[in-house]
């Protein structure tokens, strides 16, 4: 069996290597001009994702997407009924280069009219995919094709332009990179992707709610919530670039611990060096993507949305605030109708990922506790848009593998050196200031 990993590899660095020879140009088509390169580009690694091969008919890279309904998990213990291409959500990344000329096969097995639209990327009005406004809408059962060469390079996206609301809600997205004809100006070690998107799927349903407008319950990394997401990995001293599409109903400030990266691109592609900016954190507005490229350097280091309640899960909306109340004596009462129950709040919700780490949360069916996954030092108390950028000396070149967690060196930890609250003489407020 070939994995989906090897064909992502055999498909997108033989493309690369053969991007000219393997392109058709019209007469009236032109390419921008080719800019001094240092080193080739290498295949994107999409999170929990892969890369969809294609096949070379007369010159063309021929590409073929199903729109279809996809049984989906978030993370163990909660599946869902979605929609995507090709078996999973997101759809598989498209990955070809500038100049190429390129044919999208979609074929629709869902119960309702579809349509592709090519995010951010620049072709005939035909080709652009709206329902309606530029093209029939593709029936069920039929296949349409799209055919274009690529002008542009960079982090695009392709989602539908038919019945939005239910179709991107259930999942139907996925990333477009087109690589620069003339290779990267600086080189790149590790190319990764991930799109950002939000569900409504209410405790215990087993399909993403199209209704909800801004309450939703899960936000995920290509469609995937923590401690389910897959490691960012790199070798110390690898420049990483890391490509974020959004296409959630939300803007999100994405934020990187331990180095203050290089926001190089988006939407637009590669940015003249000039405009580029050094950031801790990027927010990615919806429809957006935005390329960022950073050294690595030696830890384990939180990847995140600074939206604090985008790094939960099963959030509940417009629930009572519960510090500061004692509910013992209203527990008791409860828990003679419903053994087991266990209220919470009233230091805080830390208690909650101690209690889904021992165990002790049974929820309904289908729905993840809020705070999940477990590090070196006890629970994280993380779920939704986190996952972990782990960087290590001894990382072998093209070493994907999620390493472990780090071996900090001895006297480089945070530590305890009291469990008295009245340790020390902190300095407080003057009175006069009250």
């Amino acid at each position: 069996m070939i994995s989906r990993r090897t064909l992502l590899s055999l498909s997108v660095l033989g493309g690369l290597g053969s991007a000219l020879t393997g392109t058709r140009l019209k007469a009236a088509e032109v390419l921008p001009t080719a800019s001094t390169a240092v080193a080739p580009s290498v295949p994107v690694r999409t999170l929990n994702g892969w890369t969809l091969p294609h096949r070379l008919h007369e010159g063309v890279k021929e590409f073929h997407l199903v729109a279809e309904e996809v049984d989906h998990e978030f993370a163990p213990g909660c599946r869902a009924k979605c929609w995507g291409y090709n078996g999973s959500t997101p759809g598989p990344t498209l990955e070809a280069v500038e100049g190429d000329r390129v044919r999208l096969l979609v074929t629709n097995r869902l119960g309702e009219p579809t349509s592709v639209h090519w995010h951010g990327i620049l072709l005939p009005s035909g080709m652009d995919g709206v329902s309606g406004l530029t093209q029939a809408p593709i029936a069920p059962g039929e296949t349409f094709v799209y055919e274009f060469t690529l002008r542009q390079h960079g982090t695009h996206l392709y989602h539908p332009h038919a019945d939005e609301m239910v179709q991107m809600s259930f999942g139907m997205m996925g990333l477009f990179i087109i690589h620069p004809r003339a290779g990267e100006e600086q080189r790149i070690d590790r190319d990764y992707a991930l799109v950002l998107h939000n569900w409504a799927l209410h405790p215990g349903t087993y399909r993403p709610d199209p209704s909800v407008m801004t309450n939703f319950d899960l936000w995920t990394m290509n469609s995937k919530v923590f401690p389910a997401i897959e490691p960012l990995v790199a070798r110390s001293g690898e420049r990483v670039r890391i490509r974020v599409g959004n296409l959630s109903m939300h803007e999100h400030p994405i934020h990187l611990h331990g180095t203050q990266f290089l926001v190089t691109g988006g939407d637009g592609g590669r940015w003249p060096e000039s405009q580029w900016r050094s950031e801790v954190t990027e927010v990615v507005g919806v429809g957006q993507t935005r390329d960022i490229e950073f050294t690595a350097v030696p830890g384990d280091w939180a990847f995140h949305c600074h939206k604090s309640h985008h790094t939960m899960n099963a959030m509940g909306h417009e629930v009572p605030n519960m510090v500061g109340v004692d509910q013992s004596e209203v527990g008791e009462e409860i828990r003679a109708l419903l053994p087991g129950y266990m209220p919470m709040g009233r230091e805080g919700m830390s208690e909650h990922s101690a209690h889904v780490a021992m165990g002790m949360m049974k929820g309904p069916a289908n729905t993840l506790p809020m705070m999940m996954g477990k590090g070196p030092h006890g629970p994280l108390e993380m779920g939704g848009m986190f996952t972990v950028l782990k960087v290590r000396n001894d990382l072998a070149t093209g070493d994907y593998r999620d390493p472990g967690w780090y071996q900090h060196p001895p006297g480089t930890t945070a530590r305890r050196v009291s469990k008295d609250p009245n340790f020390g003489t902190p300095i407080r407020r003057p009175p006069t200031l009250a």
